[in-house]
């Protein structure tokens, strides 16, 4: 008899953890499908320089009738426009297909006395690319944004304690990424051919910003699209990413690897 009641307390026990730790508690859900952040295109020095014409002796304005006159207004208004796509000529912006692309995270632990590699997955990922195949210099990245509420795993429990615990998406629905420099690329790239470079940047977790560099190795599919993988690795305690003690569970990795599998489609 003392021996039930010693279990039914210790089971009480159990759920009232892990109801204060999260783990019965439903996440929120995603306030809406994620979308790209437009890109900014940055002109470079050497594309943003427009030569200016010095200005020739006055002569004397030559009349011109009304049909000759609107000829040369829309000449002009030609004449302008074209220098304004040259401007950011070449660049074409790819943006992130959610539904060809994933983010992931990986991580071990042990689960019941086993080591397990705990794996979470989403498609909710946006970002997009300005590349101009025939001079990489000027390639840009915009931020990459990731819905932290639809990182799920193989597990119910791990996937309430990762949302309401460990990463707090009831405040923090994002996960974000802002480039701030691409190293490594070559002077120019085929379509078909491989590339590895770099992408410097600031990785936001919950309300924690860190330094974070990815590598990357990508390919050009065709003139509109393009695919590749995003790799780094970040520690938890560097983002206060704290385990919750729940039964089952224990030495879980510091070290995290973020892995983004993306293809991009020109827009």
């Amino acid at each position: 008899m003392k021996k039930n009641i010693y279990m039914v307390l210790l089971l009480f026990m159990v759920l009232l953890t892990a109801t204060a730790c999260g783990i019965l508690q439903e996440p929120a859900e995603p306030s809406a499908t994620i979308e790209a952040v437009p890109l900014e295109i940055e002109e470079s020095e050497e594309s943003a320089a427009v030569e200016v014409p010095t200005e020739a002796a006055e002569e004397p304005p030559v009349e011109l009738d009304e049909a000759e006159e609107t000829e040369t207004m829309e000449e002009e208004a030609v004449a302008e426009e074209t220098t304004d796509e040259t401007a950011v000529a070449g660049l074409v912006v790819y943006e992130i297909s959610q539904g060809d692309s994933e983010v992931r995270f990986e991580l071990d632990e042990d689960l019941r006395g086993v080591r397990t590699t705990v794996v979470g997955m989403t498609d909710q990922v946006a970002g997009q690319i300005a590349l101009d195949f025939s001079d990489l210099a000027t390639a840009q990245v915009g931020e990459i944004q990731i819905n932290a509420r639809t990182l799920a795993t193989d597990n119910n429990f791990r996937n309430r304690a990762i949302q309401n615990e460990i990463l707090d998406t009831g405040d923090y629905e994002f996960i974000s990424f802002v480039p701030t420099a691409v190293n490594g690329l070559p002077a120019s790239a085929a379509v078909g051919e491989e590339i590895s470079f770099t992408i410097d940047g600031d990785l936001t977790i919950r309300d924690i910003t860190e330094p974070v560099t990815f590598s990357v190795v990508a390919t050009a599919v065709s003139d509109s699209q393009i695919s590749g993988t995003a790799t780094a690795t970040v520690l938890r305690d560097t983002y206060g990413l704290n385990i919750p003690e729940v039964p089952n569970v224990a030495n879980v990795e510091n070290e995290v690897d973020l892995i983004i599998n993306f293809v991009a489609d020109a827009s």
